[in-house]
């Protein structure tokens, strides 16, 4: 079963967008490209071709992306800044650290200018999840036990 993205609206309408374009002109720029590099001659070693060809897969894996996201999202309209939750803004610091760090907690196609995102099925999300400001929680990453202090939440 695939995994529920929580996104906003605007980020819900961004990704329908890109998906309108590339099954659109996407799809067909990419066919006129396979085209030319055609008539270049021999495919087997036309540099054209391979190039074109490897263009649209990576098209169409990243359409097959937008597609899964978008049949399996839930959008998020209000953000609690109780508790970390998809959508907030994260303040925290590591164990022995004193620096603070931001992330967004949820899905990678939320993300921001200057802020890490931190997914929720991590294993540093699944210990954020539902934690409030002032908490400390831990897990485990590469053999290691990790704390974090949250400092802050916001949405």
């Amino acid at each position: 079963m695939p995994e529920i993205q929580h996104i906003s609206a605007e980020t819900r309408d961004r990704l329908q967008a890109e998906l309108t374009d590339l099954t659109g002109r996407g799809r067909i720029d990419i066919a006129a490209q396979i085209e030319t590099a055609r008539l270049l001659g021999d495919l087997s070693e036309n540099g054209d071709y391979h190039a074109a060809k490897e263009e649209q897969g990576k098209m169409e894996g990243r359409i097959m992306r937008l597609k899964s996201i978008l049949e399996n999202c839930e959008i998020v309209e209000e953000f609690d800044d109780s508790t970390v939750s998809p959508g907030v803004v994260v303040s925290i610091r590591f164990e022995g650290d004193d620096g603070v760090e931001q992330y967004l907690f949820g899905s990678i196609e939320e993300r921001r200018t200057g802020i890490e995102v931190v997914s929720p099925g991590s294993p540093m999300g699944r210990a954020l999840d539902g934690a409030r400001a002032g908490q400390t929680v831990t897990y485990e990453a590469n053999g290691n036990e990790l704390s974090i202090e949250i400092v802050a939440i916001e949405a």
